[in-house]
């Protein structure tokens, strides 16, 4: 495996897939099951992720994903993701979620938003050195902005837990 440069924009590495929804997609109430979106978010980011970070990175967490409107079978899905922002080894990626009919020409609806974060790992599972994105356009600066927000409500989420299991006693 080549190194992997020092930074990278993020256009670089951003993909986009589509999917036809059908019966074996669908819950009882004939709208595609959450799971069946969030596996192709996650697979998508993944993509992502492995791509920017010129090799195998894993998923720590999805940090966030507002469903907005329910797809219905029939809808063709479009994934497009991104990494917003990247840290020494981890990276957020954002993959924004919309649907159209199959057999209708019409504007796409916004369905979901997701944002995961996703760790380097090198052959035996340790993290590794990921490039820094380079946000090149006031969007992607954006979203970098709005991706360090939510690392800092992580980790402030992740040190107020850590202080009530050692006030409880429960380490």
């Amino acid at each position: 495996m080549t190194s992997s440069p020092l930074s990278r924009p993020t256009s670089e590495t951003r993909l986009s897939l589509s999917h036809i929804t059908a019966q074996n997609d669908a819950n009882l109430l004939g709208t595609v099951h959450g799971g069946v979106i969030m596996t192709l978010v996650d697979s998508v980011a993944g993509v992502v992720a492995a791509r920017h970070s010129g090799g195998a990175a894993v998923t720590a967490s999805m940090d966030e994903m507002t469903f907005l409107v329910p797809v219905r079978v029939g809808d063709v899905v479009h994934f497009s993701g991104q990494v917003n922002w990247t840290g020494r080894s981890s990276m957020e990626v954002g993959v924004r979620i919309t649907a159209d009919r199959w057999d209708a020409v019409g504007p796409q609806v916004h369905v979901a938003s997701a944002y995961l974060v996703f760790v380097a790992v090198d052959a035996e599972g340790k993290p590794r050195e990921v490039p820094q994105v380079v946000p090149q356009t006031e969007d992607e600066q954006r979203r970098l902005r709005e991706a360090e927000i939510r690392r800092s409500h992580r980790l402030a989420r992740r040190a107020a837990i850590i202080a009530s299991r050692r006030q409880s006693g429960d380490d």
